[in-house]
């Protein structure tokens, strides 16, 4: 069995140590579905105090990123446990500091977060976090409106550190009681396989059309998306398989590498992870979990719906076969492979949807699925030294994964909490409506000008948590309902993905193809224009987001956008007359934005 990212490089006794340290974080976090009222201050330190090891010590790559890995870890873990153990007197302080000593542990905590985060992600999300700290502290001494009244340093650190706010904040909860379950279900089924089953029922159902392998290539990566929530992930799991079948199908190497960076980018708009996303926009929001991915579906059908035509345009302009019949899986491999995540998803399906229960339970439930799966393979042979191994590998890639989404929600959450405590979100909110003269349109593309700027340096969760914090209250003052504005920014976050000069996921699929990755981004930026359309178009046809209350003029609205798209994409990729796709395209768009009349 092929090892995963997270085990690769890493000799046998460590392998245990980690693959240890993994099921501690799994039973830690699958622990606090069952256990009650757990105190926030805590779950999610101790949540903090987990995901240290990985991103101090493991993801290490040079001696100096250990040995001071080994600093921050100790500094961090000190500062995490003295705040669980302490939770009860910390509580009764009101978020003031009383002591030196607790004074330098915050200073510490706020440190090893952004730290946490560097290490993790790269600089930007970190200096975001800084700059806003930075303001906090000193804020007082800048002049006019966009200064604020100051605060005394125990009470604004201790609000950071000691209280529900600040590295502790709702985000914080988000990440510890919902999205880590959902990673460990991800990581239980990719162990499996339920990987497989996807790749499988993709090319049973799109390997024979024309252009088949890049069809294959969209089907795939949206029911692995669906579990991965990341655009990079994605292109490495799906697009060593679909990449290299393009490439033998005629396929040109920018083409083959632009599909699957477009369909690896859906897997953060796809229920139901939309890479942690959908948690986060219940917090934000207060809107049902339920509600939000059936309010997102739609748009992410759309959204893939559009990257199929243009790749039967494209599969026209080149005459690009479907898969041979010796590359498609025989049915019966079908249909027992698909059942390796069939199984998993029904259960969590019909808990939420069918029993009623909470998320976190329901995907608790689903991971027991996907576990009793794990002792299984293709030929439904029965092996528990198969089953420890794909369970060592899954706890591994859990608590790695953890660990990375922590690090940028808890940093994330830095932001929020200045914004909140200084007041300025609601003043650059305030700067949005002047400059866009209180109309629609111009704070839209404010916002989403933003949303791209972010996005390009940012993760797309942190880049939709900190846009959303200050553009989205300017969007709802202007009229547009809370769980709209939210996905409009949601989507446009993502956009850094595909559009340079910043786009990962053409990166890591160019390399893949052997191509320029400039060649890959411009046919990924035609083939995923849906990308930069849909959210605009949901502005305008706000009914789309309502298939749960008022089904047909969702329907109605969905079919008006896709029209729309499909003429979009001929105009940007047919090898009709320029005229002919001007004309078409300008069509296409006006249609996609014209107000649905239901």
């Amino acid at each position: 069995m092929s090892l995963t990212t997270a085990d690769a490089g890493v000799s046998a006794p460590r392998r245990l140590v980690w693959q240890g340290l993994g099921v501690v974080s799994v039973a830690f976090h699958l622990a606090l579905v069952f256990s009650g009222l757990v105190p926030a201050l805590v779950a999610r330190p101790l949540h903090m105090a987990l995901a240290l090891p990985w991103l101090f010590v493991f993801a290490a790559r040079s001696r100096l990123d250990a040995l001071s890995g080994w600093l921050f870890l100790a500094i961090g873990e000190i500062g995490c446990l003295y705040v669980a153990l302490n939770a009860d007197a910390l509580s009764d302080q009101y978020g003031f500091l009383d002591t030196p000593l607790q004074l330098a542990i915050a200073i510490a905590l706020v440190a090893v977060a952004l730290e946490a985060a560097r290490r993790s992600i790269g600089w930007p999300l970190p200096l975001v976090a800084a700059t806003c700290l930075a303001y906090g502290l000193f804020g007082q001494y800048i002049p006019g409106e966009y200064g604020h009244p100051g605060f005394p340093l125990a009470s604004f650190l201790g609000t950071m550190t000691i209280t529900e706010g600040g590295l502790w904040g709702s985000l914080t909860g988000v990440s510890v009681s919902i999205v880590a379950i959902f990673v460990i279900l991800g990581a239980v089924l990719n162990a499996g396989e339920a990987g497989q089953g996807f790749m499988n029922l993709a090319s049973a159902a799109a390997g024979r059309l024309r252009g088949g392998a890049g069809k294959v290539s969209v089907l795939s990566s949206a029911m692995f998306g669906s579990i991965s929530g990341s655009a990079s992930a994605n292109v490495a799991s799906t697009g060593a398989v679909t990449i290299p079948a393009m490439k033998r199908l005629g396929y040109p190497k920018a083409l083959a590498g632009a599909v699957e960076a477009v369909a690896s980018s859906g897997g953060q708009i796809m229920p139901p992870l939309m890479g942690a996303g959908a948690f986060v926009m219940v917090e934000l929001t207060g809107t049902p979990y339920g509600e939000i991915i059936l309010a997102a579906l739609p748009a992410a059908i759309l959204y893939f719906l559009t990257v199929w035509i243009g790749i039967d345009l494209f599969a026209r302009r080149y005459d690009l076969a479907a898969m041979e019949d010796a590359d498609r899986p025989k049915p019966r491999l079908v249909v027992i492979t698909t059942l390796f995540f069939l199984v998993p998803f029904s259960v969590l399906l019909y808990a939420m949807f069918g029993a009623g229960v909470t998320p976190q339970y329901a995907a608790c439930l689903a991971i027991l699925a996907g576990v009793i799966l794990l002792f299984f393979d293709a030929a439904f042979s029965f092996s528990p030294r198969r089953f420890l191994q794909r369970a060592a590998v899954a706890a591994m890639e859990a608590g790695r994964q953890i660990a990375v989404i922590a690090a940028i929600i808890i940093c994330a959450s830095i932001v929020v909490g200045v914004l909140g405590m200084t007041g300025l979100g609601v003043k650059v909110t305030s700067a949005i409506l002047a400059l866009a003269g209180e109309s629609l349109v111009p704070a839209l593309l404010l916002t989403a000008l933003a949303c791209i700027l972010l996005g390009m340096e940012v993760p797309t969760t942190a880049a939709y948590v900190i846009c959303v914090t200050v553009a989205g209250p300017a969007l709802q003052h202007l009229g547009i309902e809370p769980l709209l504005a939210h996905l409009f920014v949601f989507w446009f976050a993502l956009l850094s993905t595909i559009t340079p000069p910043v786009c990962g996921a053409v990166f890591i699929a160019a390399g893949m193809a052997g191509e320029n990755w400039l060649k890959v981004a411009a046919s990924a930026m035609r083939l995923g224009v849906g990308l930069y359309v849909i959210p605009l178009a949901m502005i305008f046809n706000p009914s789309i987001i309502h298939l749960a209350d008022r089904p047909l003029a969702a329907f109605a609205a969905f079919l008006q956008i896709a029209i729309g798209l499909w003429c979009l994409s001929f105009g940007l990729i047919s090898p009709s007359p320029p005229w002919k796709r001007a004309l078409l395209g300008a069509l296409g768009l006006a249609i996609c934005l014209m107000p649905s009349p239901l």
